[in-house]
């Protein structure tokens, strides 16, 4: 494994001049050295100036944001009575598990301050985040949404938002987001009466004309895509559609993968593949869109402490999950958005750990390797596949089927008689016909 310390900077958080509360804070959660996006964007935010931030996954965006919200708050404290609507800050995040996991952050860097946050997001209890609205928070982190939600209800007061942070910018505009984060734009104190911070892991140019359209003059802060790969090992193998099953089940049982994410293109190929790792003797969990979302939740809180040590997941997946120690990612499906290629290997390699990413290059999507490789920049290394990497393989076991009833399909016998204007039935029998 490399040195956790290649991946940091020379910068300490202690150079900064952050209230003791954030430091103390920062701390505890084991910060010292910055990582690059850190020492690059903090000085700039810090004075106060809009940026628009690029970064790979788990390279610190969070903390940063975090950090320069929590610290505005700590300096410009209002002495007079709270108002309960009153928020001052507001992050909006493209799906429910980034916001939560933003959420806890918040509350880490907030600890020994009188700052509160608050979370809300769709597919949980409706009844309980308006109580909690109605309490009133200084940091609201939410799904755009579930944010407009309740600012139609009167719960949230838009006017008093200080800084605005757009989080996974590029995702939102790709789940069709743009016209309800411009409604909450409208609402928003003027973008000259505000700190802006955007951060993406990739940022195009649909990215960049939504950020001068967000913000007065951004300064942009790039950490290069490549640099941040350097960290996860990536390798490629040609293998056929009926072979990747094979593969795959000999790849987690030959090397003994510790914690994988496998993902796949479609649900129900996540489906098929969960199934044949159950019935071979891996254990394995599905995570995809419509899985509810306690449940999912639970898997991803299990799944990071090592409860079960593989999990098949769609794209939904591929953003939003901060899962300590991922060892490696499996593409059984090459991803048909080369920049979706980044998010999901970015699952692993995470800040001061080496990462792994195999890709099966198959006969459905090979013709999506040439796209990735030109986005990255870089050609991913192609390996030939050993005999001792494919193993047999028992069938999956077959979808259980409720029992149906002996008569399902045909219809009963009946005497019953409707009239044709009453809608009642008669149950006389229907009258002889005479020789």
């Amino acid at each position: 494994m490399k040195n956790q310390n290649q991946h940091l900077t020379t910068h300490k958080f202690t150079d900064y001049k952050l209230p003791e509360s954030l430091q103390g804070a920062i701390r505890n959660l084991g910060f010292e050295y910055c990582t690059p996006i850190q020492a690059k964007s903090l000085p700039v935010i810090l004075n106060n100036k809009n940026i628009i931030g690029q970064a790979n996954t788990g390279t610190g965006k969070t903390a940063t944001f975090l950090i320069a919200v929590i610290n505005g708050m700590l300096l410009q404290k209002n002495d007079g009575p709270k108002n309960p609507l009153a928020t001052r800050a507001l992050i909006l995040a493209p799906t429910r598990e980034l916001a939560i996991q933003i959420h806890e952050e918040a509350i880490a860097l907030t600890q020994g301050t009188d700052l509160t946050s608050l979370v809300v997001y769709g597919g949980a209890n409706y009844e309980k985040q308006q109580n909690a609205l109605k309490k009133g928070c200084d940091i609201l982190i939410g799904t755009v949404g579930r944010i407009i939600d309740f600012y139609k209800q009167g719960l949230i007061s838009l006017k008093t938002i200080e800084t605005l942070v757009l989080d996974e910018a590029d995702r939102m505009l790709d789940m069709g987001f743009i016209k309800d984060v411009r409604y909450i734009l409208r609402k928003l104190p003027p973008p000259e009466e505000r700190l802006n911070l955007l951060f993406s892991a990739t940022i195009n140019f649909k990215v960049k004309e939504f950020a001068y359209e967000l913000m007065d003059n951004p300064e942009i802060i790039s950490v290069e895509t490549e640099t941040e790969e350097k960290n996860i090992e990536q390798v490629a193998y040609y293998v056929a559609n009926n072979e990747k099953i094979s593969l795959l089940i000999g790849l987690l049982n030959y090397y003994q993968l510790p914690r994988t994410i496998i993902f796949a293109n479609m649900k129900v190929t996540a489906e098929q593949i969960t199934a044949y790792l159950q019935a071979n003797d891996i254990t394995a969990q599905l995570i995809s869109g419509d899985v509810p979302q306690n449940k999912r939740q639970k898997l991803v809180k299990d799944f990071g402490q090592g409860v079960f040590p593989v999990l098949v997941a769609t794209d939904v997946a591929a953003r939003g999950l901060h899962i300590d120690a991922v060892s490696h990612v499996i593409n059984y499906d090459l991803p048909q958005d080369p920049e979706d290629y980044v998010h999901r290997i970015g699952r692993t390699g995470r800040i001061g750990s080496t990462g792994h990413a195999i890709n099966f290059v198959c006969e459905s999507y090979a013709f999506y390797m040439p796209d990735i490789e030109e986005f990255v920049g870089y050609k991913i290394p192609m390996e030939s596949i050993a005999s001792e990497m494919l193993s047999d393989v028992k069938p999956r076991a077959p979808r259980k089927r409720t029992n149906r009833p002996p008569n399902r399909g045909k219809k009963k016998p009946t005497n019953k008689k409707r009239h044709k204007h009453s809608g009642k039935t008669s149950n006389k029998p229907k009258p002889q016909k005479k020789d």
